[in-house]
């Protein structure tokens, strides 16, 4: 699988609903929208195949479309009669579900849709979600089939024995979800949207579809570079696996094949990569992988992936400060705070265009790197970042909120909160999710498990699952949270202008971060949310030029920080969110506030490898 193609269009089979029945759809107005609504085709929305880490080819279809909607109380039964068309999967409060209205805690959001099977959908038939927000619960032709909880992580029912031969099949699924009127991870919504808290988001949000797969079959992969001892280790979870099962794994370089390795299935494969090209910003360069099951000398199944060979650690400047390393060298971050909310999708993009826009305009900006703020994006939007170069730090959403917290230049004390035994239980089996989720894609560098000490608890525990679960990564246990002295790194957040904390105030084994700044505001009239009372952190500026030069200033602090220990930097924020008019970008992508070419200019200076000299 050449990753390019994926990007173009990869497998683009779709769902065609009916030109009438499209016509029955139309945005919510009242909003500003981005140039992609336009775009949006309702019989067929997000047509590209979802998950770029395990391909199977034609063995697929997306259920994405307009289906049937209803509310209820919470503990009613399925509606005898649906309220209406919802467009799948654009959560019901956005402008694009064609819907606009809100649920909260005490309604049930209910979706029917039928489908049937293409004939080359063989064996066993998996039902996938990219993602529902928050409780769902789902029936096949009236049977029912399951419940998941966790609003940011896919998950997968094997609806084989549900389906009936030939014709149609019903599919039934009621949402609950209490936005933060519950302890569950949330992310920024709230039931009253204000400041930087925002609209709700409930429902589904990604992708919903269809797959055939043989009776025994990949369901994942895991697999972690080693750029020292030039290896690949890779393991698979195989569904109905029988003895003596091998797992066939090969990497190509194009269409050179660089390496082959064969093992027994349940076991972990070291494949060896001799000359490696490491993967970077600036040579971001993907290995095509296969792994196939091998039964008596025949594939049973095979999937298509991909690999990067890149390595995230620490390690000491002559001055003994440790600094964030990548393939063993300092390379300064810096990347925008980015919160991937949309006016008319809110949680989700219109088109997969739109979703890697942001990414490339970052990039051109002169950003080596974005921080996913407090928020889950679809697996293409991580490909995409792997592809074009752009390190990534992933936030584990927050919920429970309410702790004290302590934002200071000193030891950023504070305490952590007292999580009931059913709001952690729900913490860890969503950020234990998310970790296996992403784990393969190698942009992913930093793990972020709170911030700001929203629902912040036992940190230095939860610090130390994280960097067990994945040694491979760095952890950043608190961005600008209650700081204990565990994790890989310290993170202050200072607005609007760049600060740092001392770095001996923490140790020597710790990073210095600057996780948040900047904030600066321009609202630009019939491009915000609201007409009034937008804001941004700090001065409101009247004109680009003005918010220009005081970036400008705070770059140039930032190169003076840099050399006294400072290893990467989080500007706020990629886009207005809202009523928050703190973005390079305007809400509605239709206007970037500053050229692009004027903030890569200041932004570059940042990458003087001078600037750090490590310990030889």
């Amino acid at each position: 699988m050449k990753f390019t193609s994926y990007l173009i269009g990869l497998c683009l089979s779709q769902v065609l609903i009916g030109s009438a029945q499209a016509q029955d759809w139309k945005p919510v107005p009242g909003k500003i929208a981005t140039p992609w609504a336009e775009k949006l085709n309702p019989a067929s929305p997000l047509p590209e195949y979802p998950r770029p880490q395990l391909v199977r080819s034609n063995n697929w279809k997306n259920l994405n479309g307009l289906w049937n909607y209803a509310l209820t109380p919470k503990n009613a039964a399925e509606p005898k009669a649906y309220n209406g068309k919802i467009l799948v999967p654009f959560a019901i409060e956005s402008s694009l579900s064609g819907v606009g209205k809100t649920v909260g805690k005490d309604s049930l959001l209910w979706y029917k849709t039928s489908f049937t099977i293409p004939s080359n959908l063989k064996n066993n038939i998996l039902l996938h979600f990219g993602a529902v927000d928050w409780k769902s619960d789902i029936w096949l032709n009236g049977k029912k089939v399951g419940t998941h909880e966790g609003g940011f992580d896919p998950f997968t029912f094997d609806i084989t024995a549900f389906v009936k031969k030939g014709g149609k099949q019903e599919l039934t699924i009621s949402v609950w979800d209490p936005t933060d009127q519950g302890p569950q991870p949330r992310g920024k919504q709230v039931i009253k949207p204000e400041g930087i808290w925002y609209t709700p988001v409930t429902g589904i949000w990604q992708t919903v579809w269809i797959e055939g797969v043989p009776k025994t079959y990949i369901a994942s992969t895991r697999q972690t570079p080693d750029i020292d001892a030039k290896t690949l280790s890779l393991s698979a979870d195989v569904k109905g696996a029988l003895a003596g099962d091998k797992l066939k794994i090969t990497a190509y370089d194009g269409k050179t094949k660089v390496s082959e390795t064969e093992t027994t299935v349940g076991e972990t494969a070291q494949l060896a990569i001799s000359n490696p090209k490491l993967w970077s910003p600036n040579s971001p360069f993907l290995y095509d992988l296969s792994v196939a099951v091998v039964r008596n000398g025949k594939v049973v199944d095979e999937i298509k992936s991909y690999f990067a060979m890149r390595k995230s650690s620490m390690g000491p400047d002559k001055n003994g400060i440790q600094r964030m390393l990548l393939n063993n060298e300092f390379v300064f971050q810096y990347g925008p705070l980015d919160q991937g909310w949309w006016p008319d999708g809110l949680y989700t993009a219109p088109t997969t265009e739109a979703l890697i826009f942001d990414i490339i305009k970052t990039k051109e900006m002169g950003f080596n790197m974005i921080r996913k703020h407090i928020k889950v994006e679809p697996a293409i939007w991580y490909a995409a970042c792997d592809k074009l170069g752009v390190l990534v730090w992933q936030d584990m959403p927050s919920g429970d909120l309410g702790n004290h917290w302590e934002p200071n230049l000193g030891t950023m004390g504070g305490t952590d909160k007292d999580r009931t035994p059913e709001s952690e239980a729900m913490y860890r089996k969503e950020w234990n999710v998310i970790m296996d989720e992403l784990h393969n894609f190698p942009s992913i560098i930093v793990w972020t498990p709170f911030n700001e000490a929203w629902g912040q608890f036992k940190t230095k525990e939860i610090a130390e699952w994280t960097k067990a679960k994945d040694p491979s990564r760095l952890v950043n246990s608190a961005s600008g949270g209650n700081h204990v002295v565990t994790g890989d790194i310290v993170d202050l957040h200072h607005y609007p202008e760049p600060r740092m904390p001392r770095p001996d105030l923490f140790g020597p084994n710790h990073a210095i971060v600057l996780g948040e700044f900047g904030g600066l505001g321009l609202p630009l009239p019939n491009h915000t949310w609201l007409d009034k009372n937008n804001w941004g952190y700090g001065k409101t500026f009247e004109n680009a030029d003005a918010l220009f030069d005081r970036y400008a200033s705070f770059m140039a602090t930032l190169e003076k920080l840099i050399p006294q220990g400072l290893s990467a930097a989080v500007y706020t924020q990629t886009t207005d969110v809202e009523v928050e008019t703190n973005g390079l970008m305007t809400y509605d992508r239709k206007v970037i506030k500053v050229p692009v070419e004027k903030l890569k200019g200041v932004t570059d200076k940042l990458y003087n490898k001078s600037l750090v000299e490590l310990k030889p």
